[in-house]
């Protein structure tokens, strides 16, 4: 089934967030650690216009669009969210449309665009896993958002591995221990491709097949949390193609990496991949505070999970990830009904955390969801305190919310107020104290993105390609539907005055001081 979806440990490093680089970028999945997806720039534009294609072409007439600065062709799918720092773009795709003769049918690829002009300064051009549909599946490409941590990349690819890019890539030369790029540029088996200028620069790899052996599920999919010295990462492991068993339910779905090295230090021990539903996607969040130091994670059982900074030895004197708390995200009368176990994937039945958690003011948000080829179903959004110790899903619950339906979408959350969107189409505001509902708006189109707070507005795609623009506050407002003329899967970020809207073809550079478009060079 096509998911396209679209996510440690020195013991004495001090724990800090991902290098920010100016303070107005957008360096990981979220913002920072605490994936929140709210950002501090203003004078954002609310009227623009993507353009016209030419004919039946995907190249799109730049002279008709409006406010928008510069348009960088992708491939012909786009999962994975922009992220941007120290003057540079970066975004997965598929190859779909070459900008390399070297790289031939499917592939997979990791953009990095300059922020001002939107040309190309390098890729990462990877090969297919060569197991169809079970693991990597057909022109998916990069679905993972990139995570800038000073002059790194941290990235997790559709090879089911971890990469430590250079910023610069091999423009500076060949860095690190790492000096095989063209063989992994070519596949294992392959003769090794020739390097160039305009080609990543790769630091060191770690393979989670190999190292510990995961089976990913139809794709690879997560976006690296930075902590310090260290890197924690989901792993992607799932179930086989036939959704009828575990073929590793042994392997973690939750690892800790050190950043410089690409060491593997510890490995989640709870179990989770003895219970996992289908896949875990979902991307660690962290809680740095007075009272706790944490790692919270959305499990592919539909629970949330609370792990220490501090990694145990255990019994067989290996290093694993403590738990620290767990909490059940779907309701009991999600799991049985009538003495019976509801089976999964059924309308009224549980569901797994896809979404990012979210750390706001001490407290742990998030919403359940499945894949979207299982279409849509019964939801859930809660909001519960972190601090406790083992299964809080009474003791540690504020309050829930079973309006909304299956969703993907990590959340929004500002001034009190938390914005969530579900995979039906709907967007809500809610009190982030009460749950309390506000307001409600239908998109009328499938939801994959999560919603952006900046500038005191919503900025959210739908599958249908048009990006809804509302209030960012108590009083319901649609300040703006704008067709962006193809499907939207992809959250739109914004940094230095800029918004980034991907959608399935296109990445836009969108901002006031834009003048309308003319300009020969304004689409690479």
């Amino acid at each position: 089934m096509n998911v396209r979806i679209a996510v440690i440990l020195s013991l004495s490093a001090a724990l800090a967030t991902a290098a920010p680089g100016r303070a107005q970028d957008w360096p990981t999945w979220g913002g920072d650690m605490t994936r929140n997806m709210v950002s501090n720039v203003t004078g954002l534009p609310t009227e623009f216009n993507a353009g016209e294609f030419i004919g039946a072409s995907d190249q799109i007439d730049a002279s008709t669009t409006q406010a928008v600065k510069w348009i960088a062709k992708l491939g012909s799918q786009a999962y994975g969210n922009p992220t941007i720092a120290n003057g540079r773009v970066y975004v997965g795709t598929n190859n779909d449309s070459p900008r390399d003769p070297r790289f031939k049918g499917d592939r997979s690829v990791l953009y990095c665009f300059d922020e001002k002009t939107g040309e190309m300064i390098w890729m990462l051009n990877c090969p297919k896993l060569g197991t169809g549909k079970v693991s990597d599946w057909e022109y998916l490409g990069i679905c993972s958002s990139p995570t800038i941590d000073g002059d790194r990349v941290y990235l997790v690819t559709n090879l089911c591995e971890v990469v430590c890019l250079d910023v610069n890539g091999m423009a500076d030369g060949n860095d690190g221990p790492f000096q095989d790029e063209g063989q992994h540029m070519a596949g294992r088996g392959n003769p090794p491709m020739e390097v160039g200028e305009r080609d990543a620069d790769i630091i060191w790899t770690l393979n989670m097949i190999d190292e510990c052996g995961v089976f990913p599920h139809n794709i690879t999919s997560s976006s690296v949390l930075v902590s310090g010295d260290h890197l924690w990462v989901t792993t992607s492991n799932g179930v086989d193609y036939g959704h009828v068993e575990t073929p590793s339910p042994m392997a973690p779905s939750l690892i800790l990496v050190d950043k410089n090295s690409g060491q593997l230090l510890a490995e989640e021990a709870s179990g989770l991949s003895q219970r996992i539903f289908h896949c875990n996607w979902s991307s660690p969040a962290y809680l740095k505070s007075g009272e706790a130091d944490l790692c919270v994670f959305g499990g592919p059982d539909g629970w949330c999970y609370g792990f220490s900074p501090e990694p145990t030895v255990d019994e067989d004197g290996y290093p694993v990830l403590k738990e620290l708390f767990r909490f059940d995200c779907n309701p009991p009368e999600y799991r049985m009904r009538d003495g019976k176990k509801i089976k999964y994937a059924t309308r009224a039945g549980p569901s797994e955390v896809l979404a990012t958690p979210v750390v706001y003011k001490g407290r742990v948000y998030t919403a359940i969801g499945q894949d979207p080829e299982h279409g849509e179903g019964a939801g859930n959004l809660v909001c519960f305190d972190p601090t406790k110790t083992g299964d809080i899903t009474q003791s540690g619950n504020i309050w829930s919310y079973q309006k909304i339906a299956r969703s993907i979408s990590t959340l929004a959350i500002q001034d009190g107020l938390v914005f969530a969107a579900d995979f039906s189409g709907f967007v809500y505001c809610l009190d982030a104290e009460t749950g309390e509902e506000y307001w409600v708006h239908d998109t009328k189109g499938h939801i994959w993105a999560s919603p952006l707070v900046a500038d005191g507005k919503v900025y959210i795609g739908n599958e249908d390609g048009y990006m809804t623009i509302l209030n960012a506050g108590k009083d319901y407002k649609l300040v703006n539907e704008i067709d962006m003329k193809s499907p939207i899967y992809s959250s739109a970020v914004a940094a230095n005055g800029t918004l980034y809207v991907a959608t399935h073809t296109h990445l836009f550079a969108i901002a006031k001081t834009a003048a309308s478009a003319g300009a020969e060079d304004q689409i690479q």
